[in-house]
């Protein structure tokens, strides 16, 4: 374990840190590698093949040359022999009687075909020589010394040099650097894309507000940036429903507390009491400590949230038939459940039964009779509760959904259909009203399956 932790510390100082850099790293290394064997393939098999055969072509003529010129002594002889290796096998020969060779060997170039020339001429010649390829870069020189002087032998280089290594490597670096360019504008679009998410992450974190991000890149970096802006989006909702909480927590609690204060206030300070007397005032200051209670209550539930509760998986047609019959219980005039069967949704009990307890609450309220029903759309979950009562004017079904704003009638604190819409975003869904076809209002509910 220690050994490969320091394996790990150490590959981590050698490798970037970067992001980019160590995708432009990950990109460059196999394509270096399959340049490399690409030019091993091509270099050591192709123009090694084709090298040793024009080398052993050039070595055979030479050595066919030699035994002719051996056998044909003559000067005359010599001659002929000359001019048709020249006219037939385009090798210039000149013959040099009494000469000696100086130097022997090769000048070595870039290529094989220096050296496989050297080994055809060692194998078939036997005598020695000295090639040349600096002098001209269009024809190879070989000198070969023999008994009485030397042949010299100027041979075309296109017949021993298959083709320029260097404008192989050459297209291959070139090839190289051209892909690795575009990889790397490529990558570096997708990291910039990395970095604006991770900035705006940044900003948001320090309470600041840098607004939506554009969604642009591969697509897992879209769906990111999609769901950084929907996590912005719910939790600057959040942020501010509780701060429009606490800024009422003081003026809902401020009447009955006012009430409160003007009841001590009207009580005899002297003197001997009667109870009788004070029973009203009693009862007034009872029932304000109460509507205190059923406030705070209220607040504490939204202030809450059910971000503790674990997700089970839940049968639509179960809750909807606990959820009825809990409302029955508290009053709730729940005329008829229909779902279909065999719907299931990824959901917190407790939330969801709260979210439609209150949502039946609401009904009874305003002493209307409640219509529970539930069905499966593509891959949403659709529960509708359909009500007999008032209903909401079109133009306020959007404010209902504010913390302290009521429908009318009914009392309440006006944070009911806030928490059933923060349950239900909370959930990945959402809600909207309509006018029902029992004549109330219809609250739809729609959530991922």
């Amino acid at each position: 374990m220690w050994s490969e932790e320091r394996v790990d510390r150490s590959v981590r100082r050698v490798l970037p840190r970067s992001f980019l850099a160590r995708s432009l790293l990950i990109l460059l290394l196999p394509l270096l590698v399959t340049q490399g064997i690409a030019l091993e393939l091509f270099y050591g098999n192709y123009l090694r093949v084709v090298s040793r055969r024009f080398s052993d072509s050039v070595a055979s003529e030479i050595a066919l040359s030699l035994d002719l010129m051996e056998r044909y002594h003559a000067r005359g002889d010599r001659a002929w022999l000359i001019t048709t290796a020249r006219n037939r096998t385009q090798l210039a020969m000149t013959w040099r009687p009494g000469q000696r060779l100086t130097r022997f060997g090769s000048t070595h170039v870039l290529g094989p075909m220096d050296d496989d020339l050297v080994r055809a001429m060692q194998e078939i010649v036997a005598y020695p020589f000295f090639i040349d390829w600096l002098r001209d870069e269009h024809t190879v020189f070989i000198d070969i010394q023999v008994p009485d002087g030397v042949l010299a032998v100027e041979a075309p280089r296109k017949r021993l040099d298959v083709g320029q290594i260097w404008l192989f490597v050459l297209w291959a670096l070139s090839g190289s650097i051209l892909l690795f360019g575009v990889a790397a504008l490529f990558m570096r679009n997708q990291v910039r894309a990395i970095r604006r998410l991770a900035k705006a992450a940044e900003q948001f974190g320090l309470g600041r507000d840098p607004g939506p991000i554009r969604p642009e890149g591969a697509q897992e970096v879209r769906k990111a940036a999609v769901a950084f802006n929907r996590m912005q989006d719910r939790i600057l909702r959040f942020v501010s429903q509780r701060t429009a909480v606490l800024a009422g927590v003081s003026h809902d609690l401020r009447t009955p507390l006012t009430r409160m204060r003007l009841s001590l206030a009207m009580l005899p300070h002297a003197g001997s009491l009667d109870a009788a007397e004070l029973r009203e005032d009693i009862a007034d200051m009872v029932a304000d400590v109460a509507e205190m209670e059923r406030m705070i209550e209220s607040y504490l539930s939204f202030a809450r949230g059910e971000g503790a509760e674990i997700p089970v998986t839940m049968d639509l047609a179960t809750l909807l038939d606990d959820v009825a019959a809990s409302a029955r219980r508290a009053g709730v005039a729940v005329h008829a459940v229909d779902c279909s069967p065999g719907i299931t949704l990824q959901a917190r009990p407790d939330a969801m039964r709260r979210m439609l307890g209150n949502l039946a609450e609401n009904a009874r309220r305003h002493g209307a009779g409640v219509w529970l029903s539930g069905r499966g759309e593509r891959n949403m979950a659709v529960i509708e509760i359909d009500d007999d009562g008032p209903g909401i004017p079109a133009d306020r079904r959007e404010d209902v959904f504010r913390a302290f704003s009521s429908g009318g009638g009914g009392g309440g604190t006006g944070l009911g259909l806030t928490i059933v819409r923060d349950i239900a975003r909370a959930h990945g869904g959402e809600i909207r009203l309509e006018s029902s076809r029992m004549g109330g209002l219809n609250v739809k509910i729609t959530l991922p399956r």
